[in-house]
Formats: C-alpha cells, sequence, structure tokens
C-alpha cells in the first residue's frame, strides 16, 4: 500500500492507494504524524493504515490532484554512486576526452560518499507540477534516484521517487559549480508515493526506469536496479546525519543510475516519466524558467 496526498478542497489530504486504482483517507494530518502515532502505540504504521484501508470508504484514484507525499524541511542528494554516474560525470569533467582520472574516479572508490544539498519544500514540485529549466544552462537532464524518507535520527521510514535536475555543462565547467548546477526554483520533484520501509522486503530489488516524451514522442527510455549501488543505503544516511541534525521529513535522494546519452539536454515541454514499480510513475512537464511561476 502506498501513501499519497492530494487536494481535497484547500487542503493536502493523507491517503493510501488500495488495488492500484482506488484510494482511502487517512485520519492524519501528514506523513509524521502517522509516524508518531504509531510510535506511541504498540502498532507499525504499516499495521495502522492496513486497518483503515479494511475500514475505509474508496475513491476512484483518478482524477485526484496528487501533491508532493510529504513537505520535506530539506531534501538531500548523493552523487557519483553508481558507475554510469561516474562515467558521465568523468566525460563532462574532461570535455569528453577521458583522457585522465578525475577526482569522480577518487570520490566513487573513497570511504566517504559525495552528499549535497539539493532542495528545500518551497523548490520542489510534486506529480504533474512543472519542472523548470535554468536559464544560462544548454546542457540539462533529469536525475532518476530512488529517495528515501528518514526521520531526524536517521531512520529510514520509507521510500519515494526523486527527480535531481541537474546542468551538466555548469558542473563539468567547475566543480565548485555544483550548487548552481543542481538548485534553482523547481529543480526537484518528488511522488508520486511513500512506500512504507515495512512494506518492502529489499529495498535493492527496485528497478528505475526514466523515460522523456517530445511532441508525444518518446525520445529516450532508460533502466538500472538499485542493486548496482556501489553504496549501502544505511551508509549514505551515515554520512548525511554524522555531525549534521536534519529533520523529521528529510529526503535523501541516493544517486542517478540512468543518464541520457551525452548529445541529450531537455527541451521546453519535453515531459519526464520517472517510474519504479511498487511506488508509481513520477510524471513531470518541463518548462524553460523564463515563462514560469514559482509553484509553492
Amino acid at each position: 500500500m502506498r501513501i499519497i496526498r492530494y487536494l481535497k478542497g484547500n487542503e493536502k489530504q493523507l491517503a493510501i492507494v488500495i488495488n492500484e486504482n482506488q484510494a482511502v483517507d487517512l485520519p492524519f494530518s501528514d506523513f509524521m504524524s502517522l509516524i508518531e502515532t504509531a510510535r506511541q502505540s504498540d502498532k507499525t504504521a504499516f499495521d495502522i493504515i492496513k486497518q483503515i484501508a479494511i475500514e475505509g470508504d474508496r475513491q476512484p484514484l483518478e482524477g485526484l490532484k496528487l501533491t508532493t507525499p510529504i513537505d520535506a524541511p530539506e531534501v538531500w542528494a548523493s552523487g557519483v554512486t553508481y558507475k554510469k554516474s561516474k562515467e558521465a560525470r568523468n566525460y563532462e569533467a574532461t570535455q569528453g576526452k577521458l583522457d585522465r582520472q578525475t577526482f569522480y574516479d577518487k570520490v566513487y572508490d573513497a570511504v566517504r560518499p559525495e552528499i549535497f544539498f539539493k532542495s528545500t519544500s518551497a523548490r520542489t514540485v510534486g506529480p504533474n507540477d512543472p519542472v523548470y529549466l535554468r536559464s544560462d544552462s544548454n546542457w540539462q537532464i533529469p536525475e532518476p534516484e530512488l529517495g528515501l524518507v528518514i526521520d531526524k535520527n536517521g531512520t529510514i521510514l520509507g521510500y519515494t521517487i526523486g527527480n535531481d535536475m541537474s546542468c551538466r555543462d555548469i558542473e563539468g565547467e567547475n566543480p565548485l559549480y555544483l550548487p548552481q548546477a543542481k538548485v534553482w526554483k523547481n529543480s526537484c520533484s518528488i511522488g508520486p508515493a511513500i512506500l512504507l520501509k515495512e512494506a518492502v522486503s529489499d529495498p535493492y530489488e527496485f528497478k528505475i526506469i526514466c523515460r522523456i516524451y517530445r511532441n508525444d514522442e518518446k525520445v529516450f527510455e532508460g533502466e538500472a536496479q538499485v542493486n548496482q549501488l556501489k553504496r549501502t543505503l544505511d551508509e549514505l544516511v551515515h554520512y548525511l546525519t554524522l555531525d549534521n541534525d536534519i529533520f523529521d521529513g528529510t529526503v535523501l535522494l541516493t544517486g542517478t543510475c540512468v543518464v541520457p546519452p551525452n548529445e541529450f539536454t531537455l527541451m521546453d515541454k519535453d515531459r519526464i516519466e520517472i517510474e519504479i514499480p511498487g511506488i508509481g510513475k513520477l510524471n513531470n512537464p518541463v518548462v524553460q524558467s523564463e515563462k514560469a511561476k514559482l509553484v509553492n
């Protein structure tokens, strides 16, 4: 059972998805309220929503205006955690020559992983909301990733889908430009749902699929599996929380393993679809930034 949020009037309503096409409202203000209720009882969050699913009134999922499943106070991300990502970063850093070892090779094999700040709630959008293209970049791609929803103690509570929009030319020009290559308005999307940790036997079995459409024609599709990850999920959480206070409901993106061809860049009016079976599909239209307004 997946946990979603949708707009009910002017309010955000938490719900669970049943049978892939129905939703049952949950009596909690947000995801962390569900977690806190479980902590104060002798039941798990999964047990609580399972009972509500049996007893609650069902409604069609189709037609609901989904939002982000959680207002993540911060979104952090992991870099160069897959071999494919290392190869793409090396291509950028060497201007396609691949004639030398780079710091991306070093961080891929280092004890300490790359962890960087990605987004705030105000910069993060949900399903079907637009992600923006930077006005000063000519080489931009989505980075489809498994997202970990964690509490302030670093406990993994559930899994979601994230899109870490990235500017390959800006990062490739100078690694110190990483914040500008990663952080701008509507440069991050998460959703459409959270799958509770208790419902997942092995997160490394997740498959990540990315499709990009242009004028309703598919121009890219790629897939990979989380078991290709160089690091463990717990390892990434450890380094995020080491001497660092985080907030309940923080999302940690775990790195990308699906990268479009080097000659590809996103364009205005493209549509990005990222799928992790079991969690759902995260769809976002692409909008050139000068045409867009901040969603939140």
